[in-house]
């Protein structure tokens, strides 16, 4: 009796979504529907993708990660010999609001000078966005990943002990 049942539910169910109108498959996207319209263009068209040379001196690379949520996040800086950030890329794995969050902050960052860099905050990349408080550890990444960049490019720029003892 209850598999009869269950059958007839599954041919109602059935008979109801074929005749029911279907939205283009763009409308039911899951960035379309749970994120806002900024987060979903640096999702769709991420800027600034990709790896620099970490060995290189004028390089910092910082990589930090959530493991509450398993976002991992890398953000790279290339310096001029003027202190200003001349290019940056990503690397990211996560959600939507990890990978728009990294997106904007490479944006962001370059043509700033290694000071002015560390002033951007996490409040104002989840301002950008427009990012729910569910997300906010997501523009938090972001700046801790701009805070690792630019502390390996500084270490890089100190003098190594060896070469010190030398002088």
């Amino acid at each position: 009796m209850a598999a009869a049942g269950a059958g007839r539910l599954r041919r109602a169910a059935s008979a109801l979504l074929l005749r029911s109108p279907r939205l283009p498959a763009r409308e039911l996207s899951a960035p379309a529907r749970l994120y806002h319209k900024k987060v979903v263009d640096h999702y769709e068209n991420p800027r600034n993708v990709g790896s620099l040379d970490k060995t290189s001196k004028n390089v910092g690379t910082g990589l930090v990660g959530a493991p509450a949520c398993g976002d991992v996040m890398k953000l790279q800086i290339q310096v001029d010999e003027k202190g200003k950030i001349v290019d940056a890329r990503f690397k990211t794995f996560g959600c939507g609001s990890a990978i728009a969050s990294s997106s904007l902050a490479t944006e962001w960052v370059k043509g700033k000078t290694v000071e002015e860099a560390l002033t951007i905050k996490n409040t104002d990349i989840a301002k950008e966005l427009c990012l729910p408080p569910v997300k906010l550890h997501c523009s938090m990444l972001a700046e801790d990943a701009i805070k690792a960049a630019l502390a390996d490019y500084k270490l890089k720029q100190e003098p190594k002990k060896e070469e010190a003892e030398k002088k």
